[in-house]
Formats: structure tokens, sequence, C-alpha cells
């Protein structure tokens, strides 16, 4: 079920309420969803009903570079059942919509846009100070909980492999973790797909010879070649390796 109609089906029956709105906006292919509920009954019926909901506290109707990069997050995560990406839009004049809810989680318009992470369906959420950017979103989400985002240019089946190949100190197991992720590169039939696993497994074979130092010396590398002068074409490619040595970094995610 996708996430705009599980919302649909969750809040359909709230609308109209007696009481003020909480308009919760939840991101869907092609642009914004609102459902409007209650703050007392919406709210606990939406959020917890996922493993995970990032919530954007904004005013009523926002724009500009963040709500951008908040929305690329949303476009990013919507293939994700168990991850919520909701926005409460807040107003400070008139009849002041949601201000209660934002002073309920400590959110002031002095903190506008401030997301916070919901896990588990617990009332106290992680805050994000980061970078405010659809990458350093998804690392947030990533480093916070079990749903998988993976950066632009990543694949997850070889992002968990990896996961389990960076933490392991045996090297039996390094080797037998490599072999899988070769299995798994040899099932893929994108080009595109192939060549991102071919990445992975390189960085694999060249952590196996010549230790793990070596993400942090090739993402030097990478990264002074793209200050470099090179064409947009190879400068994406670039961003794509930089991100795959990333899921190789725990402390990046």
């Amino acid at each position: 079920m996708s996430l705009v109609l599980l919302l649909f089906v969750l809040s359909k029956g709230f609308k109209g309420s007696r009481v003020r709105d909480v308009r919760v906006r939840g991101f869907g292919t092609g642009g914004v969803d609102t459902w409007q509920t209650t703050p007392s009954v919406g709210w606990s019926r939406i959020v917890p009903k996922f493993h995970a909901a990032i919530v954007k506290f904004d005013i009523a109707y926002p724009y500009g570079k963040k709500h951008e990069e908040y929305t690329k997050l949303s476009a990013a995560g919507r293939g994700s059942p168990e991850l919520l990406v909701a926005e409460v839009g807040v107003k400070d004049y008139g009849d002041m919509e949601n201000m209660d809810l934002a002073e309920r989680f400590g959110v002031t318009k002095e903190d506008f846009p401030k997301v916070k992470f919901f896990v588990n369906g617990k009332d106290k959420p992680f805050d994000f100070d980061g970078e405010f950017n659809a990458e350093e979103l998804k690392k947030f989400i990533r480093r916070h909980s079990e749903v998988y985002i993976g950066l632009e240019g990543c694949l997850e089946t070889f992002d968990r492999i990896v996961d389990r190949f960076m933490t392991t100190e045996n090297q039996s197991d390094k080797k037998g973790l490599l072999r899988k992720a070769e299995d798994e590169w040899d099932k893929l039939k994108s080009p595109s797909d192939q060549q991102i696993a071919e990445t992975y497994v390189k960085i694999m074979r060249k952590v196996l010879e010549k230790g793990g130092e070596f993400i942090s010396l090739e993402k030097t590398r990478v990264e002074g070649l793209m200050i470099g002068r090179i064409t947009k074409e190879k400068k994406e490619e670039m961003q794509g390796r930089l991100n795959v040595l990333k899921s190789f970094t725990h402390d990046e995610l």
C-alpha cells in the first residue's frame, strides 16, 4: 500500500473536525496532499502508525531552498512504506493554527524550518541539526532508524552487505560477504545498477587488500578530483562514487 493511500485511510475519518485542524501534509508523487486532523486525535492516529516519521515544522505556506530539499527527501522516501515524510504548517497569527502542536514539541517560529524524527511511535523525537539538504536528511534517518533511504547512486542490497562487511573484523567473513556482493552483482539486469554494483565490489576488494584506511584515502582523492575542472557528467559520476564510499563509513550515516 502506498504512503499516500495509507495516510488517507488513517485520516479520512477526521476531516471537518470541530477542533482546530492540524494540517499534516503527506508528500506524494507529483505534489503535496493535505489531510486535516485534530491535534489530539489526528497526530496520535497518523504518526505512530509508521515505524519512523520525519516531520518538518514550518510556516503555513513554505517555500525556498530548504523546502525544495525536503521535497527531494519525500521523493526519495516514497518507496519505503515504513516511513512517513510529513509537514506541519504553523501560523503565529489569526487562529494560531498548529501553534499548540509546535509548542508541545518545543518548536518556536525562530526555529522554522525545524525537523523532528519520531521512531517506533515514541513521543520523544530526534532533532535534526545538520546542513539542511536531502542527502543529510537521508543520513539522519539511517543513523537513527532501520529505515533505508539510500544516498543517490547507492543500492540497498549492497549497502546492507557493506554494513556487515565493515563491522566484522573476521577476514573470512569479509571474504564471504565480498562473494555475496559479487553474486548479487551477477543478478542485476540494469546497466546502470551493474555499474554501481561494480563500484561496491571494487571498493570491497581494495578494503580487503589495503584495510579500512583505504576508504578515507579514496574519499579524499575523489573530493579532490571534484574540485578540479571536470565536466558535469564526470562530476556526477564522482559524486556517485563518493556516495558509495560513504556507505562504507558508519559515522557518515
